[in-house]
């Protein structure tokens, strides 16, 4: 097991990804959920979140594009393991920065990829440690891009890459 810290963030996927690949500088929370799960500043362990529902998906895989980040299919993203490390650089409440969506937010740099370790999540920072298994895709994942499940898609062009004719509405306020 690599030399990863102790204490972690959960993220929802595909935001969790886009972060350790180094596409995502800030990860969006509220001031309350920022000081209730004692937030700062330090090297992190970064868990993919195993909850995932298909509109949040079709949300941030919509918002990655607009940012060109060609996200991957939700079967090719774990949930419900720690997947590498951030540094948490700073707490914002204002950027210019696009990704910055939220009333405050965690600056991040140097993100380091690590294989997927199975571990339970939970909210704000909190003492991981290995153990479970990944959580199972569900079957709205298992159909994702395909003609059958996207209107967008044409038959004709099967590995099309999803397109979007507005976009989709936010899941979360």
């Amino acid at each position: 097991m690599p030399n990863l810290p102790s204490i972690a963030l959960s993220v929802r996927q595909p935001s969790a990804w886009a972060i350790i690949a180094g596409h995502k500088p800030i990860e969006n929370r509220t001031l309350g959920s920022i000081r209730a799960g004692r937030m700062g500043l330090g090297r992190i362990a970064l868990h993919a979140a195993a909850g995932l529902k298909e509109e949040e998906f079709r949300y941030l895989y919509w918002r990655l594009d607009k940012h060109g980040v060609q996200c991957p299919h939700p079967l090719d993203l774990p949930r419900g393991a720690i997947i590498g490390s951030v540094e948490v650089t700073g707490i914002i409440t204002e950027s210019n920065s696009e990704w910055f969506g939220g009333a405050a937010g965690l600056t991040l740099k140097d993100p380091e990829p690590c294989d997927p370790i199975p571990a339970a999540g939970a909210l704000g920072y909190f003492e991981w440690s290995p153990g479970g298994t990944l959580a199972p895709p569900t079957r709205w994942m298992q159909k994702w891009g395909s003609a059958a499940a996207d209107s967008q898609i044409d038959d004709l062009f099967p590995d099309a890459p999803v397109a979007f004719a507005k976009p989709p509405r936010k899941p979360w306020t």
